[in-house]
């Protein structure tokens, strides 16, 4: 389809060039003071219009086809996108049952329920005493667990530090880079 319509189109230019030399020879006759042959020339010329006319409305026709068989390629791409979707969930439906889903989560309260009343039965079992034995514990454990962190980090110091002026600090620390750069001068040099 695209082929017939470039085809038009290069007929169409041949048209409007015979349209050209036609309205040329009409004008060169009419100058000659042949009338009946500059109006015969006016008078395929109007028929070539005619022609570019007809080409005009076969070329939109055309046009109009070719758009609407690419929307419609489009539409079946979609469609094929939707069904294959449509597959993929039903098999995924297919193996998530609502069946499961439901007998699944009555699992997870039971489970829930079950383990709820174990801690109320030791909870009731266990004097105020026991509880209290048993919080002991707990805090002991918490306590070991923040030694253990606390061996694990640096020491603070527990005195407060000197204070330093900042012009004070200034040349300390440019007494320090001096020693460090002779420190580093004494130290022999390796090939």
């Amino acid at each position: 389809m695209k082929v017939q319509r470039d085809k038009l189109k290069q007929y169409q230019k041949r048209v409007q060039v015979v349209l050209d030399r036609e309205d040329a020879l009409a004008r060169e006759l009419l100058k000659k003071g042949d009338k009946r042959r500059a109006l015969l020339a006016l008078r395929r010329r109007k028929y070539q219009e005619q022609m570019i006319s007809t080409t005009d409305s076969q070329l939109l026709n055309l046009q109009q086809l070719v758009e609407t068989i690419e929307f419609s390629l489009v539409q079946k791409d979609v469609l094929f996108g939707l069904e294959q979707g449509n597959q993929v969930l039903t098999k995924l439906n297919q193996e998530m049952r609502i069946e499961d889903v439901e007998r699944l989560a009555d699992d997870t309260a039971e489970a829930i329920a079950y383990q709820n009343e174990i801690s109320e039965l030791l909870k009731t079992q266990m004097s105020a005493e026991d509880e209290e034995a048993v919080l002991m514990k707990l805090d002991e454990l918490e306590r070991q667990e923040s030694d253990r962190l606390q061996i694990n980090m640096p020491q603070v110091p527990d005195h407060p530090l000197p204070v330093q002026h900042p012009v004070e600090a200034d040349a300390q620390q440019d007494g320090e880079e001096k020693e460090d750069e002779l420190s580093l001068n004494k130290q022999p040099m390796l090939a």
